[in-house]
């Protein structure tokens, strides 16, 4: 059961690392609005360096949590999402009880 129980804590894990994505994405985004809004007003002022380095704060983690995300692809287990009865044994029970549907 350990190995089932590992693959749903990764998967979570996966899940959590995509939603930090994108905070950093739009982190980066903010941070670029205001370093150019900050530009423009107050070209070379503290509020400016300011908004440069978060911006570059954020674009640092945004691109490690993207080569994180490459590097950590969910492996393919080779059988399917979801483990649903065949339709051979639905079939099967329709010839056993005698009766034969015309299909569309």
């Amino acid at each position: 059961m350990a190995p089932k129980t590992e693959r749903i804590e990764f998967l979570r894990a996966v899940r959590q690392l995509h939603r930090v994505r994108s905070f950093y994405a739009v982190g980066v985004l903010l941070w670029a609005g205001s370093t150019a809004w900050t530009g423009w007003q107050a070209p070379g002022s503290r509020q400016m360096w300011v908004s440069v380095l978060l911006l570059a704060v954020f674009t640092a983690l945004l691109a490690t949590a993207g080569l994180t995300l490459r590097r950590l692809a969910v492996p393919t287990t080779g059988r399917p999402a979801h483990h649903a009865a065949p339709h051979k044994t639905a079939n099967l029970h329709h010839k056993a009880a005698g009766t034969r549907h015309a299909h569309a």
